[in-house]
């Protein structure tokens, strides 16, 4: 297809198999209006790239934020790879073009539907690393999902002082203030407590494997506790 020739061009990379990328966008519903195609749906490609994309996404957090805890990294890939993220990701390449959609799925807006894109984006994840391999894949990723994290573009999503201070401040201007109240387990499995107060009262605690954890841990309390009131 000359729609799928030019998206090689476009994100500069070649398939062995185009039969394979032509998969990745084909939707159920355009299968089951065309079986004399012959042709397979994107589910199985999405399963698979759903893996890969955590993958990629988990180690480039790994090396790039060696002092993030656990919890936090967890966290972090949870904003990049979810489902808001990767419709992002797909717009910005224009993938609504290239889906192969029914008749039906067509008329009820299934090509700007949210979840249909994201499903799209992780199979066409899914066909790379089939096709050309891991190594193509972090390529893919350096080119366009790398840079965005980097630009601090999903930190929002999990720093809860920053969220904090913006609940407090639309209310007023009440002073917050964080404080390590206790140092506990050895020190190769060490946990911190620490306490987020506004204005003198304590508003959210927090356990974590390093001070900054247990800080983000109390101020998502604090958030929770301040909704909730």
């Amino acid at each position: 297809m000359d729609d799928f020739s030019s998206f090689q061009k476009k994100i500069d990379i070649s398939f062995n198999d185009v039969s394979i990328l032509e998969q990745a966008f084909t939707h159920s519903s355009y299968v089951n209006e065309h079986r004399k195609k012959d042709r397979e749906d994107n589910e199985r490609l999405e399963f698979l790239g759903d893996a890969v994309l955590e993958l990629g996404v988990s180690q480039y957090l790994y090396r790039e934020f060696p002092d993030m805890a656990e919890g936090e990294l967890t966290k972090f890939r949870a904003s990049i790879v979810c489902e808001i993220s990767l419709v992002q990701f797909a717009n910005e390449l224009n993938f609504q073009e290239l889906i192969l959609l029914g008749k039906g799925e067509e008329m009820t807006g299934g090509r700007n539907r949210p979840a249909l894109l994201a499903d799209v984006f992780e199979a066409f994840i899914g066909a790379l690393y089939l096709d050309r391999g891991f190594d193509q894949v972090i390529r893919f990723l350096e080119a366009y999902v790398y840079p965005k994290i980097k630009k601090g573009a999903f930190s929002h999503a999990m720093d809860f002082k920053s969220q904090l201070q913006e609940y407090i401040q639309r209310d007023n201007n009440s002073k917050i203030e964080y404080e390590i109240v206790e140092e506990r387990g050895p020190a190769h499995s060490r946990e911190f407590i620490a306490h987020v107060r506004v204005q003198g009262e304590t508003a959210g605690i927090g356990i974590g494997r390093t001070k900054k954890e247990a800080e983000q841990k109390a101020a998502e309390q604090a958030i929770i506790n301040h909704s909730s009131s």
